[in-house]
């Protein structure tokens, strides 16, 4: 194929009168095949797109075909491309991405070309939001002290993303301050329907996100999941990403919520049962009439956890309620017409109502069902989000957990110690600390902080609880971390946050800060005597992730919980309390308060909201969105449309990808002859082993480095932190403590050099074969590069010289990130792998490539011993595409980008 042919369904594209105004779009029922109607609207989504943009080279009719009979396909495990319409970042993911960009402008005028050529191709929008920390809690200056502190400590990274603003065109940046980019993308960036002006196109949202809860943004309705940053980047240039059609488990709600229960009960329950049924991988998609009753904040809450429940999106389709949060959200009327009118004609707008009934053909892979109303308070913990503890088993649950074994639900506690109590001074007040003492309470950014309800509800109970005269002792960081500047207006107009800040749930910053491990450090008394009694202190939190050593390194206990009992634990001061039958506290006249006498009821909860969630806060905050923050406006970055690199930089680095990039001609493949293995590993490599994202090891490649340039230890931060120099990311490659690498006599980041026989950390043998010229080859096991999508993964090995990888099976997004780099994914035939071939990696390889490779065909690897003894065998070159094929003459997606914008075909 020599490249994009037109568009064969081009005949399905019909015309939609709005008004006064008329639009095209590519019409699903217009195919008239029955078999759409069977077609969960989470794939009906995934049709359009392939429809849309059939060019018998990317994306294929028999693409189309395999999705139209999803019901037989499903089960195959076949992939198809999948163009989505944005992409969204965080800054961490992001910063990589925007470097990239900008070293293609310098490779674009290195070789004559236009530099304003480069731009994301598909809206690319950047929240910055993973650089905030709770270092100051309590007080109503901790928000702009937490701030300071952000700025201080990223302001190189600030100038940079603030240049790409201002230098990219379809790029745009939301400053620091500003919210959380899973409810910014909900209430601002979402689109529901785009429009192509140039065209005028009617096509729905899509969006991948360098952050796994993309996911949020299904509960409007909106296909959208996370992904690497290969993968975002590759969007970002107009390219699709291959994924496995997936099954979909459909998820029936009945019934309604009960006074007494929360959104956050309801996804803790849901979380639950998913785990349960394992649906890693698939789609679930949400119907049934309980899902009428849910509002958009209820489902972003639901949909925000699918990442912890396993799933690729938790889906909601569009109904009324979409509508009428986009109304109240503030977007304009003339669109509101079009997306609902755009939503019915392609039968992508769902009636819960009817949902399960006769007339309801939709077909899923399987089927679970709750009734909301049979949801009770709980909590989830100590250690994993989908470990449910209803709410009146709290008490007798943690109880046991103490005495466990060590595990999920253990910490092996001896029996003599279960008395512990370590008393401690602070703020010149005397306390004592015990097993389950509570000594973080967070009403973080996203899971709840999209949901009027509860951030409601934690409000008034603050209020009831003050006017009763309970407190929450002073050691105890609270912290209230908003999704968005709209919770401060509708709390603020409320008056609720003036109860807040009184039990110290003051604004700490606005961004993913507790959830993340961006917590903080803790009192030093408090931590102190944490140690010094080996105590399970506890931390709840409205966060949706609770891993053991993600929230805080004193913090052994962790509960997800919602906003108001997040408020109530932080009163009680301990988790070993059963609310039904004990105090929360004392109040003011002596009498003991219990949680029912301060709980507020759903009616008042919904009065409040309805009175004080206007959608005018919506317009105030986000017509401002680029200029409120005055640290931001103050800085000064450079400017021109390339940037200014700071050679003295250690995080920010021309990438080195494009130096290869001589003109538009690609050169002929050549096979690889004399390959030495950097690596020969086993089963279950994850790209954690690969690319650590952690902390810098003092004894490490990367420390060196920085060390070298007069960068501190106590400075180092982490890989994640500089993932935009590629000099320091080179450097983590394989350097994770726990790599078993046969080249190496331990576990650790070591390998031997050949000929040589020395001992080296993996870098520094990467660069002596680099210096002598020999090309390199890993020898993996099954599952190479399981784990998180880490975009690192496949640049790290890539700038070590590694051509190609020779493994017994790949992590399906991993062996594109391979092939988006440019290095050869070769499959070891069925029965195949090192060990049963006797290959041990001291040998040298031989990998026949001829000039006209074709997805999927046969290579001749050589592996010739240092005795001669030479070993042939056939394996897989996985290619899967004609695209890939092109992306690897090229050199790597990347470079093919270039040449294209270059050339302008």
């Amino acid at each position: 194929m020599s490249g994009p042919q037109a568009n064969p369904f081009q005949k399905v594209q019909q015309d939609l009168v709005v008004g006064e105004k008329a639009f095209k779009y590519f019409s699903i029922p217009a195919l008239n095949d029955k078999r759409v109607e069977q077609l969960p609207f989470s794939i009906r989504v995934l049709l359009e797109a392939a429809i849309r943009n059939c060019d018998e080279f990317v994306v294929n009719s028999s693409d189309v075909e395999n999705i139209l009979d999803w019901v037989n396909t499903s089960e195959k495990d076949i992939e198809i491309p999948f163009k989505p319409s944005r992409v969204v970042l965080q800054d961490f993911t992001g910063v990589p991405a925007v470097v990239d960009f900008a070293s293609m402008r310098d490779a674009m005028t290195r070789l004559g070309g236009d530099p304003e050529k480069i731009n994301p191709l598909v809206p690319a929008d950047l929240v910055i939001d993973h650089s905030v920390q709770v270092d100051f809690f309590g007080t109503g200056d901790a928000y702009q002290k937490n701030m300071d502190l952000e700025f201080e400590r990223n302001i190189e990274r600030f100038q940079f993303l603030k240049w790409g603003a201002e230098a990219f065109k379809n790029m745009f940046i939301v400053p620091p301050g500003s919210g959380i980019v899973h409810q910014v993308n909900l209430e601002y960036l979402a689109r529901q329907v785009f429009h192509d002006s140039e065209t005028g196109t009617l096509y729905p949202d899509s969006v991948v996100g360098t952050d796994s809860h993309t996911t949020m943004i299904n509960g409007l309705g909106i296909v959208g999941w996370g992904v690497g940053g290969i993968e975002a980047e590759a969007v970002m240039l107009g390219q699709a990403i291959s994924m496995v059609l997936p099954k979909v488990i459909g998820f029936k709600l009945t019934g309604t919520l009960s006074a007494t229960a929360t959104a956050t009960d309801l996804v803790l329950t849901v979380t639950q049962m998913l785990r349960a049924k394992g649906v890693v991988g698939k789609f679930v998609e949400f119907f049934g009439p309980g899902c009428a009753s849910l509002s958009i904040a209820d489902r972003a809450t639901i949909s925000n956890m699918a990442p912890e429940y396993g799933a690729t999106v938790g889906f909601f389709p569009a109904d009324g309620n979409t509508i009428s949060y986009l109304r109240q959200t503030g977007r304009d009327e003339e669109r509101l017409a079009y997306i609902e009118a755009y939503l019915r004609a392609q039968n992508l707008f769902r009636d819960y109502a009817t949902s399960g009934s006769a007339e309801d053909s939709v077909v899923f892979t399987d089927v679970l069902e709750l009734d909301l109303a049979t949801v009770a308070p709980c909590l989830s913990g100590p250690k994993r989000p989908h470990d449910r503890v209803l709410l009146s088993a709290m008490k007798q649950d943690f109880a046991s957990c103490l005495t466990n074994k060590v595990g999920f639900k253990g910490f092996g506690i001896a029996e003599e110690k279960l008395a512990t109590s370590v008393p401690f001074q602070y703020e010149g007040q005397s306390y004592d600390l015990t097993h389950g003492s509570v000594v973080i309470s967070a009403i973080t950014s996203c899971t709840n902080t999209s949901n009027p309800d509860v951030l409601v509800a934690a409000g008034m109970l603050a209020r009831n609880a003050v006017e009763a005269g309970l407190s929450v002792k002073p050691y105890i960081k609270t912290s209230l971390s908003p999704g968005s500047g709209v919770v401060t207006k509708y709390l603020e107009h409320s008056g609720l946050q003036t109860y807040l800040d009184k039990l110290g749930f003051s604004v700490a910053g606005y961004g993913c800060m507790t959830c993340i491990g961006n917590s903080g450090p803790l009192p030093e008394a408090v931590s102190a005597a944490i140690e010094a009694g080996d105590l399970v202190a506890g931390a709840v939190l409205s966060g949706n992730r609770n891993f053991e050593g993600r929230v805080n390194p004193h913090t052994r206990a962790n509960y997800l919980a919602s906003p108001p009992l997040c408020v109530a634990y932080a009163l009680a001061g301990n988790l070993n309390v059963d609310f039904e039958t004990e105090p929360i506290g004392t109040g003011k006249d002596g009498q003991a308060v219990f949680l029912k006498d301060i709980w507020p009821s759903r009616e008042q909860i919904q009065a409040a909201v309805k009175e004080h969630f206007l959608p005018s806060m919506f317009k105030e905050v986000y017509d401002g969105i680029t200029t409120a923050n005055e640290s931001w406006n103050k800085l000064q970055p450079p400017t021109g449309r390339q940037y200014a690199w700071d050679t003295e930089s250690t995080y920010i680095k021309c990438a080195p990808f494009f130096d290869g990039v001589k003109g538009a001609d690609t050169e002929p493949i050549q096979p690889i002859i004399g390959a030495r293995c950097l690596l020969n590993v086993g089963d279950s490599i994850t790209t954690d082993h690969i690319s650590p994202a952690g902390s810098i090891a003092k004894n490490s490649a990367a420390a060196r480095y920085l060390m070298e340039r007069g960068v501190a230890p106590r400075d180092f931060n982490s890989y994640g932190a500089r993932r935009g120099h590629d000099e320091v990311m080179a450097r983590g490659t394989f350097a994770n403590v726990r790599l078993a690498n046969k080249l190496a006599p331990a576990v650790g980041p070591k390998t031997t050099h050949f000929p040589s026989g020395e001992l080296l950390d993996v870098f520094d043998a990467a660069a002596r074969y680099g210096s002598e010229k020999v090309p390199l080859v890993i020898l993996a096991g099954a599952e190479y590069g399981s784990g998180s999508s880490r975009d690192w993964a496949a640049k790290g090995p890539f700038l070590q010289g590694v051509r190609a990888v020779v493994a017994v099976t790949y992590e399906r997004i991993h062996r594109s990130n391979l092939v988006g780099m440019g290095i050869i994914p070769l499959q070891f035939k069925e029965g195949d792998s090192a060990d049963a071939l006797g290959l041990t990696g001291k040998e040298t390889f031989d990998i026949a490539l001829p000039d006209d490779i074709r997805p999927g065909m046969d290579i001749t690897v050589a592996a010739v011993a240092d005795d001669g003894q030479r070993t042939e065998f056939q394996a897989v070159l996985r290619f899967d595409t004609e695209v890939e094929i092109v992306y690897f003459r090229n050199g790597g997606i990347l470079q093919y980008m270039l040449r294209k914008l270059l050339t302008g075909n």
